[in-house]
């Protein structure tokens, strides 16, 4: 299990909201109570205030991914357990107000971290806490005080952990709906253009795009149900032939579907874009009244080798192969220049 965190950037900001609440509830503490402590304990008081502070002070700081890589969140929140304590058992406080500061950490790791921070942060508050109570009471009275704020803290870490965790895949699910379209199933021209953007590995990057031919007309002809029907059919017979693990299939809008292809050559993409036009065009769509209506469509490939160029050059020079196709017949591949 993990002990990282969920979303990086919203754990540091939390924690220093935390983090500086904290310093400045001991710095108050201690100004209030400082008659009565200790010159050693109001040193250890400062200190923490102190050492509270500058961590806020580097969640602010450090870029939240290097923190979350270092295991950040988990050491602050264990921290934080460990301070608590060191506090109550200085100041011999075993009140009802030390056990809400325990409870900070906790809750904080329950929000922000992986099931296994939770279970490190909540396990090691638990055992800490119950030392602590043993310290400063007598055992009968320590068994039940720690069986009491041990039960509220496992009650209170596992209620927020899993509503995080719900929280967390709805965004996951509605990040994922924000990238597919509705009809076809496909990833979205969002997604198509983040893809395209990224930086073109091994021999290349080819486009394949995709148009189908008299589209307005099937829509005329038949009703705009049966030109979804062709889309949602196109889309199944391409899926067939196009390998998830090495292409993005996606539709940019209306009639238009992309096949972006990683680390293809030239000659193979256009090898695969002919094999495209040859299984759509024997796969006719198979309409309610038992009519077979061919689907013809007309392709445009364009190939980036490795190092050259650009996303939007590769879209513009498929696009162009895509208009060349349609001008000379339609039903057929034009390839780019190279």
């Amino acid at each position: 299990m993990t002990v990282r965190s969920r979303d990086p950037l919203a754990a540091a900001r939390s924690a220093v909201l935390i983090l500086l609440f904290c310093s400045v509830a001991v710095a108050a503490w201690t100004v209030v109570e400082a008659p009565g402590l200790g010159p050693a304990t109001e040193a250890v008081s400062w200190i923490v205030v102190l050492l509270l502070a500058t961590a806020a002070a580097v969640h602010h700081l450090v870029p939240p991914g290097r923190l979350d890589r270092l295991g950040a969140g988990a050491v602050t929140a264990l921290g934080g357990v460990l301070l608590v304590c060191l506090l109550r058992v200085l100041t011999d406080d075993t009140s009802a107000a030390a056990h809400a500061f325990l409870t900070f950490p906790v809750l904080w790791a329950a929000s922000h971290l992986c099931g296994g921070g939770v279970v490190l942060v909540t396990g090691v508050a638990l055992a800490v806490d119950a030392g602590t109570v043993l310290l400063l009471v007598p055992v009968e009275q320590a068994l039940t005080d720690a069986v009491f704020s041990g039960a509220v803290l496992v009650v209170l870490a596992v209620v927020l952990h899993r509503a995080a965790d719900r929280q967390a895949r709805l965004v996951a699910a509605l990040r994922e709906q924000a990238g597919v379209d509705a009809l076809t199933g496909l990833v979205n021209r969002r997604v198509f253009t983040e893809a395209l953007c990224s930086a073109p590995a091994g021999p290349g990057t080819a486009l394949v795009l995709i148009d189908v031919d008299a589209f307005k007309a099937i829509n005329d002809v038949h009703g705009h149900p049966v030109g979804d029907e062709v889309l949602v059919h196109l889309t199944a017979v391409l899926r067939e032939q196009v390998r998830c693990e090495d292409a993005v299939l996606s539709r940019l809008g209306g009639d238009e579907l992309a096949v972006l292809l990683r680390r293809c050559s030239a000659e193979v993409a256009a090898r695969r874009a002919g094999a495209l036009l040859d299984a759509v065009r024997s796969a006719p769509l198979t309409l309610p009244d038992g009519t077979r209506l061919p689907v013809s469509i007309s392709v445009g490939v364009a190939h980036l080798p490795a190092r050259a160029g650009g996303g939007h050059s590769l879209y513009t020079a498929a696009d162009a192969a895509l208009y060349d196709a349609k001008r000379a017949g339609r039903g057929r591949v034009a390839v780019a220049p190279a």
